[in-house]
C-alpha cells in the first residue's frame, strides 16, 4: 500500500495503490472497519466469486456485525455466488441474519473475467483493475467514485436476484 492508513490509528479512509493478494485483502478489512467506524449506510460490493475476499475470516464478519444496522444497505453483485457460498461459511450464516439489508444480483450477462471486482460507498471506493494480480486503487475522489457507481449500475440494471437468504423446497 502506497498510503498506508489504518483506521484503528484513527485515520480516514484508506487511500492509494495495492498490489498482491495480501494487500487486496488487507485493504477489504480496513475497509470493512472504516464502514463500521464511520456508519457507511449504503455498500456496493461487486466481484466474479468473491473467493479471495477475506469473507470468511471472524474479524471480517465482526466488522459487517459492528456496520449492520436500521438504515443500511449492502448490494452483492457476482457472476456466480456458488463459490462464495461453499467456501464462506461465516459470511452465509452473517447474510442469512441480516437479510433485511442484503440485496444479491447475478450478474451473468458478464463474462466473469469482466467483472468489475470493486467495493463502493458514497465516502470510498476500491477497484481492483487486475484481479489476477490484485492489483488496484482505494481512493476518496468524488469523480472516479462517480464513474464507477455508474458501472456498478450498469450492471445492477442488467443483473437479476440471486444469493437468497434461504431456499424453499417442496
Amino acid at each position: 500500500m502506497n498510503t498506508p492508513l489504518s483506521p484503528s490509528e484513527g485515520h480516514a479512509n484508506p487511500a492509494g495503490a495495492f498490489s498482491g493478494p495480501t494487500e487486496f485483502a488487507d485493504i477489504i478489512r480496513r475497509a470493512l472497519e472504516c464502514a463500521a467506524q464511520q456508519g457507511w449506510t449504503q455498500m456496493v460490493w461487486c466481484d466474479a466469486d468473491y473467493l479471495d475476499w477475506p469473507l470468511g475470516e471472524r474479524l471480517a464478519i465482526d466488522s459487517l456485525n459492528a456496520w449492520a444496522g436500521s438504515g443500511r444497505h449492502l448490494l452483492l453483485m457476482a457472476h456466480d455466488f456458488d463459490g462464495l457460498i461453499r467456501h464462506k461459511p461465516r459470511f452465509v450464516s452473517w447474510r442469512k441474519t441480516w437479510d433485511h439489508i442484503v440485496e444479491c444480483r447475478l450478474c451473468r450477462h458478464r463474462d466473469a473475467g469482466d467483472m468489475p471486482s470493486a467495493i463502493w460507498s458514497p465516502h470510498w471506493a476500491m477497484r481492483r483493475i487486475d484481479a489476477t494480480r490484485c492489483v488496484g486503487t482505494a481512493h476518496l475522489e468524488p469523480q472516479r467514485r462517480v464513474m464507477l457507481k455508474e458501472e456498478l449500475d450498469e450492471c445492477y440494471h442488467q443483473g437479476s436476484p440471486g444469493f437468497p437468504a434461504t431456499t424453499l423446497g417442496l
